[in-house]
């Protein structure tokens, strides 16, 4: 824990978020099947909900614990300085408006840059995932044994969606080259259609890890926490520690992060030509 993290109260973060995430539970049940209310361009939009649900959870959480929030709709502080929330009220909006239950809420918090504390609600399936920095994973307010560590070929990776034809920094034909070489080296490949429950999953073990593309801080700061919470690593695809900064997020058990690791190495080495920290290949301490 960072001397930022230490002059935070962070169970007592975690009860209040938790209590906040909870009142909104029914909301975010009620609202399943709701339509675009806001196109964000290609299959991506908003629905109604999201809009008063950020607006309803954000208000709250700066209220009760005086710490600003940033949210995927509405931006707010900086999630560079200090500590702030960053919230996604819905995470798989397509799969929460075509009737999916995969599909929840996220909320993060990080300090100066860090994920220090991770919270996945998933109301149509019923699971709650917590965890602060240095504590366990919560399941449904349980703590929850670490995740077995296992190799690559043992394990079930998610992996982000994506259009073959896209660009960007990660080239859709290019994730399409990693997948295919993945669905040879792991157990199997799922696409939830979610990166909150691609990692919350991770986070429990029900995946041995996961990649995601996407370098929203919303989407991605509660994942990287819980998973680090429960003796994971989280890295960017070029292996650096994920901060708010990074481009992307893979996750998982020390042994199927570094497996994940080798076969992008191997397989695109543009995406990993920066160094690869000792975060992305050394197992960590399991959590205690």
């Amino acid at each position: 824990m960072s001397a930022a993290d230490s002059t935070l109260d962070l169970p007592r973060l975690l009860d209040t978020a938790g209590s906040i995430l909870d009142a909104a539970v029914d909301r975010f049940v009620d609202g399943q099947g709701a339509p675009s209310a806001i196109n964000k361009g290609g299959t991506d939009f908003a629905t109604q909900v999201d809009l008063d649900l950020e607006r309803h959870i954000g208000a709250e959480l700066a209220d009760r614990t005086q710490i600003p929030v940033h949210g995927e709709e509405f931006g707010g502080a900086d999630v560079v300085d200090g500590p702030v929330w960053v919230l996604d009220p819905i995470d798989g909006t397509f799969n929460y408006s075509a009737g999916m239950p995969l599909t929840g809420i996220l909320l993060g918090l990080v300090v100066d840059g860090e994920a220090t504390l991770g919270m996945t609600w998933l109301p149509l399936v019923g699971r709650r995932y917590a965890a602060h920095a240095d504590g366990p994973l919560l399941l449904n307010g349980v703590a929850v044994p670490p995740a077995p560590d296992m190799e690559l070929a043992e394990a079930a990776i998610a992996f982000g969606p994506f259009d073959a034809r896209g660009g960007g920094r990660y080239p859709g034909a290019r994730r399409a080259d990693l997948l295919r070489e993945l669905s040879t080296r792991a157990a199997r490949i799922r696409m939830t259609g979610s990166t909150g429950v691609d990692m919350a999953f991770t986070a429990a073990g029900v995946f041995g890890g996961a990649i995601a593309f996407g370098r929203h801080p919303w989407d991605n700061a509660a994942g990287a926490a819980m998973v680090r919470a429960a003796g994971g690593v989280a890295t960017d695809i070029a292996g650096r520690p994920w901060t708010v900064a990074s481009p992307s997020l893979v996750a998982g058990t020390p042994t199927v992060h570094a497996g994940l690791m080798r076969v992008i190495g191997e397989t695109i080495p543009e995406w990993t030509a920066d160094v690869i920290t000792p975060e992305s290949t050394t197992p960590k301490e399991t959590r205690r």
